[in-house]
C-alpha cells in the first residue's frame, strides 16, 4: 500500500483515506462490536490505538486525525490532494458524503487499496459499483485478498491490477501527455 500511495503522491493524484472511528460513548458502534466496547474495549476511539493513520501511509508527520470534523461527515485535508474521511460502517458510501465528494471533483474511477479485503474494501467496492464508478482493485496493496474474491470482483467489472501495473499505466499516460508539449 505504501508504494502505491507514494506513486500517487509523486503524480499528484488524489487520495482519500477512509477510516472507522467509534465515539467515546459507543453510540455509533456496530452490533458485532458493541458488547466488546460496552465491556471496556477501547479501539478506534479518538486518541487510542487504531484511531490514527499509521505513520507509513501518512503524507507527513502532522497528519493527525480531527475526529470532531470527521464525525460531522466532513473531509479532513491532510496533504496535497489528500484527505481523510470517516465511515460509520463497513462500506465507505454508507451514510457518508463520499459520492458527492467524488462527483464534485468529477472523479469517475476509484482505485481501491486497503486493509481486510473481505470486510471494508469489498463492501466499498460493491457500493462504488452500484453508483456506476469505474473500479480498480490493487490486489497487492490490499490485505486478506483471496482468489475467489478476485474472481467475484472481476465478475462485477472490477479491473484487478498490481501496483507495478498502475505505475506502468501512469508512466505511459505521462509519455502520452508530454508528447503534446513538444
Amino acid at each position: 500500500m505504501k508504494k502505491l500511495l507514494n506513486i500517487y503522491r509523486k503524480n499528484n493524484l488524489p487520495i482519500v483515506h477512509v477510516i472507522r472511528l467509534y465515539k467515546e460513548d459507543g453510540s455509533n458502534v456496530d452490533i458485532c462490536r458493541r458488547e466488546a466496547i460496552e465491556n471496556g474495549l477501547r479501539v478506534a476511539t479518538p486518541n487510542t490505538y487504531g484511531a490514527e493513520l499509521v505513520a507509513e501511509i501518512t503524507p507527513n508527520d502532522e497528519s493527525k486525525i480531527n475526529s470532531d470534523l470527521l464525525f460531522k461527515g466532513e473531509f479532513q485535508h491532510i496533504g496535497n490532494n489528500e484527505w481523510v474521511m470517516y465511515k460509520p460502517r463497513w462500506g465507505a458510501f454508507y451514510n457518508t458524503k463520499l459520492e458527492q465528494f467524488l462527483r464534485d471533483k468529477s472523479f469517475d474511477t476509484i482505485i481501491f487499496c486497503g486493509c481486510n479485503f473481505p470486510n471494508c474494501p469489498r463492501t466499498s467496492i460493491y457500493q462504488a459499483s452500484e453508483r456506476d464508478f469505474r473500479i480498480v482493485m490493487v490486489e497487492d496493496a490490499m490485505s486478506q485478498v483471496y482468489e475467489r474474491g478476485i474472481e467475484e470482483m472481476k465478475n462485477i467489472g472490477v479491473n484487478v491490477l498490481g501496483t507495478n501495473e498502475i505505475k506502468d499505466i501512469l508512466k505511459e499516460q505521462e509519455k502520452y501527455y508530454n508528447s503534446f508539449l513538444k
